[in-house]
């Protein structure tokens, strides 16, 4: 049986209305944005590490830190 828990309570999603199912479909669209979005910061943070220290490598080679 399928379910979802929304604000702490779990409710079946199997006999859901018309409206109820588009309300559902819409939260899980949004769901599936928000982790592409955290994958998408991830990568940024690591890329952004990766710069900071090639960087901070270069200054100190040439003694401008």
């Amino acid at each position: 049986m399928p379910k979802i828990t929304v604000d702490g309570t779990e409710y079946d999603t199997e006999n859901l209305s018309t409206n109820g199912k588009a309300q559902l479909a819409s939260l899980q669209f949004l769901e599936v944005q928000m982790q592409k979005l955290k994958n998408e910061i991830a990568v940024y943070q690591t890329a952004r590490a990766g710069y900071a220290a090639a960087l901070k490598a270069e200054l100190e080679k040439t003694g401008t830190a």
